[in-house]
């Protein structure tokens, strides 16, 4: 008989992930949420894994495990029912750690900016190599249609979330994977609600770094200094670098061959390994698929293989994604909300325009780093390639006043051209009235910004 498995806020992506990757592993499934609504209830109900309301009824066959996701928090009814009732219970990644990865060789994928793209490429790479790998990753990778999968080859590709565990777990989550292969692309400040500075991060990392073991590997940015930082406190394993071509010394050097990044070359030890045309954007992209290269090349993955792979890779689900065109306006969407990465996607769609039409930028100051101050004075500087910026004002949910981004400040730096809007109507009414045929509009939102992308494109249809 099936082991069963509850899972506490099981409509989050991680959650369902874990829930798909349990599945398969043979686990009775279930789970609850406060909000079980399509399109993650359509995914979860397509896999025959039963969700309800948070209820403390949900316990009473009582599972076997519990997996209490990172927003739960004390005073929810089933948290609150599992302690009582002296359930047995654990984090996500815990359970990942414990169950899924034990016989595999975990690849972990850390870093501020590209887990995701990172994690994905990779897979795709050993995935066209025929290993077969297991993958889980916090977005959708077009070329596989879901999050995770168990594969049935010796690897295990994980997005390495910096991010707490859990409330009774305040580790960071990629402590948890047990890295074998770890790549590690940036290090910059962000989470402000649970890291109070970068050092604190920085010490996450150290401890990540210690656990990686000297027969494994670890992929490095050459040119981040946070980085140099961190392993300049210890490091036991064999180090892999990579770097832009024509800067620091490195194995493994990028270099791009347009503007936008859509061609470039890879060298290894300043030979020409790879020269890749794909369809990824931006100079980012570029540095990803170093690392990408560099690990794979270290997996046993020949070059021809792996630029093979990259020109075959179909991206990510937003990630600078054409959601739709209208009357020659064409809507995108992309997650960026962290300066570095905002700045990378802006100038990446500007170089892609090619001299086409205007660029509007449009911010919805979501997370919990966004919506704070931390990054005031950083934001203006990374609109310098859009035509036309729109914001609409952070929340201060959760925040002092005084603490909240002023957004109306953000657009007076960057100069006449950007604006704040109430909301997600009175920018569609506005980007209506004024876009033109050939005009691009880059929706930056990690949410779902009241479906602004499909009402926008409706709109302009009219």
């Amino acid at each position: 008989m099936s082991k069963h498995l509850h899972i506490l806020g099981i409509c989050g992506t991680a959650m369902a992930a874990i829930a798909a990757l349990a599945k398969e592993q043979g686990w009775h499934v279930t789970g609850s949420d406060a909000g079980v609504y399509p399109p993650m209830s359509d995914y979860l109900a397509g896999l025959g894994i039963e969700i309800a309301p948070f209820d403390a009824s949900c316990l009473q066959s009582a599972p076997d495990l519990c997996v209490i996701g990172n927003a739960m928090s004390r005073g929810n009814v089933e948290v609150e029912a599992i302690l009582d009732g002296g359930l047995p219970y654990c984090s996500g990644p815990a359970f990942v750690g414990d169950h899924i990865l034990p016989g595999r060789h975990a690849v972990v994928v850390a870093g501020t900016h590209g887990k995701t793209t990172t994690s994905s490429l990779l897979a795709w790479v050993l995935d066209r190599a025929d290993l077969s790998p297991g993958f889980m990753i916090g977005g959708i990778p077009e070329d596989f249609g879901t999050g995770a999968r168990t594969g049935g080859g010796p690897h295990f590709v994980l997005e390495g979330d910096e991010y707490d565990t859990a409330f009774f777990d305040k580790r960071s989550k990629f402590l948890h994977y047990h890295a074998r292969t770890l790549i590690l692309n940036n290090l910059e400040y962000d989470h402000a609600d649970i890291f109070p500075d970068l050092e604190a991060i920085q010490a996450q990392f150290h401890h990540l770094i210690r656990t990686v073991p000297a027969a494994g590997s670890i992929v490095v940015n050459g040119d981040d200094d946070n980085l140099d930082y961190v392993l300049a406190r210890g490091c036991w394993t064999p180090l892999v670098r990579f770097a832009r071509y024509g800067g620091r010394d490195a194995e493994w050097h990028w270099q791009p061959l347009s503007d936008d990044g859509s061609r470039f070359r890879l060298y290894q030890h300043g030979d020409e390994v790879m020269e890749v045309s794909w369809g990824m954007i931006g100079l980012h992209q570029v540095a990803n698929a170093c690392a990408v290269a560099a690990t794979a090349s270290r997996l046993g993955v020949s070059s021809a293989d792996i630029a093979a792979a990259f020109a075959s890779f179909g991206g990510i689900r937003r990630r600078m994604t054409l959601v739709g065109e209208v009357g020659g306006i064409r809507i995108f969407d992309d997650f960026a909300h962290h300066p570095t990465a905002i700045s990378g996607v802006v100038a990446a769609a500007r170089a892609a325009m090619k001299g086409r039409g205007r660029l509007w930028v449009v911010v919805e100051p979501r997370s919990n780093t966004m919506r704070s101050r931390i990054h005031q004075q950083a934001l203006p500087a990374c609109f310098a390639a859009a035509d036309q910026v729109v914001f609409v004002p952070a929340s201060d949910r959760n925040l002092n006043a005084s603490d909240v981004l002023d957004v109306a400040e953000v657009c007076r730096a960057i100069g006449p051209h950007a604006v704040v809007l109430a909301d997600a109507e009175a920018i569609i009414a506005h980007i209506r009235s004024h876009a033109s045929e050939g005009d691009d509009v880059l929706i930056l939102s990690n949410g779902g910004f009241d479906g602004i992308h499909q009402r926008l494109l409706t709109a302009l249809s009219v």
